[in-house]
């Protein structure tokens, strides 16, 4: 079975992204091809980056580091809860993903963005990133609108159609995390 991560990405005090993602892991729960855990980034507590040497080396030297590399090796693919913060993607979820690099390599990752226009610059700075860390990303995403889908801009209140672009996301993101599996086991 495939297993996927959802890493709510926020660590914001009054952030949103808690009320996305438990909506992303209410509807993940519904499906039977793969399972699902949640990862706040604000419960992992991740200092800023503090190892010594690059994560290409695989040579962690905190216990936070080692802990997060265990949780993320647990995983086939990845589902990024993410607002957008001055047009990019927050630094909490950089410097989580920049820790680390073989627990990333060879697996799939899917988009939740949200902000004023949907949080799609967030997901346009994270693909090089990914990119870089060989883990693939899905063409499908779900871009929530701070003016559309959140009542007063604070309740969120997805739009209906919300919900069949969360389907199709994960469509594609278990079937590229499966795909992928061979290079995985080779690695």
């Amino acid at each position: 079975m495939i297993n996927i991560a959802v890493i709510l990405a926020s660590t914001r005090p009054g952030r949103r992204g808690e009320a996305v993602a438990q909506w992303v892991m209410k509807h993940a729960s519904q499906r039977d091809d793969a399972h699902f855990g949640l990862i706040d980034l604000a419960e992992v507590g991740l200092p800023p980056l503090d190892e010594p040497l690059g994560p290409r080396s695989g040579q962690y030297t905190h216990e936070h580091t080692r802990a997060w590399a265990q949780t993320i090796a647990g995983y086939d693919g990845f589902l990024f809860v993410t607002p957008e913060y001055n047009h990019s993607a927050p630094a909490s979820l950089k410097n989580a993903l920049d820790r680390l690099y073989a627990e990333w390599n060879n697996k799939a990752a899917g988009f939740v963005s949200y902000g004023v226009y949907g949080g799609v610059c967030a997901v346009d700075a994270l693909r090089p990133v990914l990119s870089h860390l060989e883990v693939a990303d899905v063409g499908a995403q779900v871009a929530l609108s701070m003016h559309t889908d959140f009542t007063n801009y604070t309740d969120f209140t997805p739009a209906e159609h919300q919900t069949a672009e969360l389907a199709e996301t994960l469509d594609q993101l278990i079937a590229w995390s499966a795909a992928l599996a061979p290079l995985r086991t080779a690695s």
